[in-house]
């Protein structure tokens, strides 16, 4: 008899995931599908990481590492948090794991007991609900909309918090929205949550480098929040380094004990090749990520003058990451060629099958009149996927 654990029968597919697959499949019958579905930079890996990578192979750097990563590069990781962020980190307070997503979890699955409620802002990135599920902890969502930028205020976290809060976890800049936290607003949160310190926060900054306004803000910067909180970040994007999986926290060292601990009897040290890459990465000045920045800002500004141009469709202006999130609620009730659009999940396969460009639904990002379009492919196709997607609404009635 076929029979899985409960777990299994309360988590969900990712949708990016999902969605890519469907366009994938399409590709494979011949079809021009752009895929506007996935979070990966189009850019390759920079040569010296690169280089790097060819040089721990010759030189046979490919045995066991220390769990957490190895020494040097956790050193390296908190000299970075030092040189970009004025953080101050030791490299046992450093765990370096396989990807980003992996560090989220170990640290949500070390914190988070059955019971436990977990803040999270929506929208939120899709596999933070899906984590605190499997820690069978109990997901607190807040809403933060359009009109706000999709950004939670302090007022609303203080009212979400129980005797039974245990975390926050949010990202900045944010996945899906493109929307950023300033020093101020952070400000705030760090001040209610001062209050509470048996409350911890999990600040997912993998996307800190694409960032079109200035100077990246961390929670981790106010002293009086600043050892409950765990940042989250990696090689992925920064870096353009989606398929190296290369991720990792920095937290009370307590913490990165504890997770640690788990990451020893799941997977070990990630990739050794990996590692030495990353190393190299984090040493690299940021201004040498500038142009892949510039091009990002150049692609978003294409993409909102050709939203504007599509009537229904309202979004706002991310300030980073490489996204747009506009509200698509308008083309509900519609229909064309016998198929009715009833929420995003319709409208994302519609405009998969009619104008063969992939988007993801904002229910996975627990909004559900949103769909989510990445715009890290060149300008060509960007231009191109826009004018199907408005075609495509254009025949709804």
């Amino acid at each position: 008899m076929e029979r899985l654990a409960k777990r299994m029968q309360a988590l969900s597919e990712s949708q990016t995931i999902a969605m890519a697959r469907k366009a994938r499949e399409l590709s494979g019958q011949g079809v021009d599908v752009i895929s506007l579905s996935l979070g990966e930079p189009d850019f390759n890996t920079p040569e010296v990481v690169k280089e790097a990578a060819r040089k721990a192979i010759e030189e046979n750097f490919t045995f066991y590492t220390h769990v957490s990563g190895y020494q040097e590069l956790r050193e390296a990781i908190a000299r970075k948090l030092k040189r970009d962020n004025n953080l101050d980190f030791k490299a046992t307070q450093i765990v370096v794991s396989t990807g980003a997503k992996q560090s989220i979890a170990n640290a949500v699955l070390a914190l988070v007991d059955p019971g436990d409620e977990v803040i999270i802002p929506a929208p939120y990135w899709v596999s933070y609900l899906e984590i605190v599920k499997l820690a069978e902890g109990k997901p607190v969502i807040i809403e933060a909309g359009l009109d706000n930028d999709f950004k939670v205020t302090a007022e609303q976290i203080k009212k979400a918090i129980t005797p039974k809060t245990r975390l926050i976890m949010f990202s900045s800049p944010c996945n899906p929205t493109g929307s950023l936290y300033s020093k101020e607003e952070l400000k705030a949160i760090a001040d209610v949550l001062a209050d509470y310190p048996e409350i911890y926060i999990m600040s997912d900054e993998i996307y800190e480098y694409i960032n079109f306004v200035g100077k990246h803000e961390s929670i981790a910067q106010f002293e009086n929040v600043r050892d409950r909180v765990i940042i989250i970040n990696g090689c992925s994007k920064g870096y353009s380094m989606t398929g190296w999986r290369l991720g990792y926290m920095a937290a009370p060292e307590w913490i990165a004990k504890a997770c640690d601990k788990m990451q020893g009897q799941i997977t070990s040290g990630t990739c050794s090749i990996g590692q030495k890459a990353a190393h190299r990465a984090v040493e690299m000045d940021p201004k040498e990520v500038k142009e892949m920045v510039d091009t990002f800002r150049k692609r978003r500004d294409i993409v909102l003058d050709m939203i504007a141009k599509i009537p229904g469709m309202k979004v706002n202006n991310p300030q980073g990451a490489f996204y747009v999130f506009p509200d698509v609620s308008a083309f509900y009730g519609k229909s064309a060629n016998g198929k009715k659009i009833n929420d995003g999940n319709d409208l994302c396969m519609y405009l998969l099958e009619e104008a063969h460009v992939a988007a993801v639904p904002g229910e996975a990002f627990g909004t559900p009149d949103y769909i989510r379009l990445s715009y890290a492919t060149s300008d060509e196709r960007l231009k191109e996927a826009f004018t199907r997607v408005k075609d495509a609404l254009a025949k709804l009635a």
